[in-house]
């Protein structure tokens, strides 16, 4: 018999993605495994959201093609959860965490919805994934960053999604916060075995659970191993600038002319 194709859970062919026909970022050509964990990194406005927007189908390509789970991404998909980095906390911040999750799992946005006892047993599952349980009924308004940022990944877990994209979800969450997140997310991953796509600018709370990094610079892409990718010579190819990469008790820190710093505390810079 002839061997089975793999079907990758994110393919791109010469993909070319922007918005009113003009191209934000050219020739992005990879593949996904089921079950990575994809770093994807640069600066604001290098297209890191922009192709999270293709994944999710919200966005048609200009040029080239994309297939998501082997088919052409459509909008709604119950198999793609999404944490996405702005969010309209005013609207819900009455309501307490699970509220908020019964509502987004009956398809409302507003309101408390009748669930059954299954969807019920829903919320209770993805609360219990992401070790929310403990503060759940307190009102959504009253909880850290950090615990608010749990009730947003249970919520992108409601269905059990084969591909769960986080759109910066360390970002304004202290070291400690951004530790206990990945830590937790590793632990999701490890009992969903899920298709991880996860934007930052910084690699260094990455390090040590992304598979690959997807690197996002001047409208172009690279992907491979931290190693392969994070280096002087690569982003220096990128960026069309000389870029030096540098190793410190093992924290990566990215460095261009001027001593302007990308990656680690590059969301203060870019």
């Amino acid at each position: 018999m002839p061997p089975v194709e793999q079907q990758y859970a994110i393919e791109t062919d010469n993909l070319m993605l922007g918005y009113d026909n003009q191209p934000i970022v050219n020739n992005i050509n990879i593949q996904i495994k089921p079950g990575e964990f994809i770093g994807i990194l640069g600066a604001n406005g290098s297209g890191k959201s922009t192709f999270l927007r293709s994944v999710l189908g919200l966005l048609k390509p200009l040029a080239g093609k994309i297939l998501v789970l082997g088919s052409s991404p459509q909008r709604g998909n119950i198999k793609i959860g999404y944490m996405p980095q702005m969010r309209n906390q005013m609207s819900v911040a009455n309501l307490t965490s699970r509220a908020i999750m019964e509502a987004s799992l009956d398809g409302t946005e507003y309101g408390i919805p009748f669930l059954s006892a299954t969807k019920k047993a829903t919320v209770q599952n993805a609360l219990e994934l992401v070790k929310a349980t403990v503060y759940a009924d307190r009102p959504f308004q009253q909880l850290s960053g950090g615990e608010r940022q749990r009730i947003f990944l249970a919520q992108a877990l409601l269905n059990n999604p084969q591909i769960l994209l986080l759109d910066e979800p360390l970002a304004n969450l202290d070291p400690h916060y951004q530790e206990t997140f990945m830590e937790l997310l590793y632990t999701v991953q490890q009992n969903l075995h899920a298709t991880i796509l996860f934007t930052a600018h910084d690699a260094n709370p990455l390090l040590g659970i992304m598979n690959r990094v997807l690197y996002f610079a001047q409208g172009k892409v690279a992907i491979g191993k931290t190693d392969e990718v994070i280096t002087s010579e690569k982003l220096t190819s990128l960026y069309g600038t000389p870029i030096e990469v540098v190793n410190f008790k093992n924290r990566l820190f990215v460095l261009g002319e001027g001593r302007h710093i990308y990656g680690q505390e590059a969301h203060h810079h870019v």
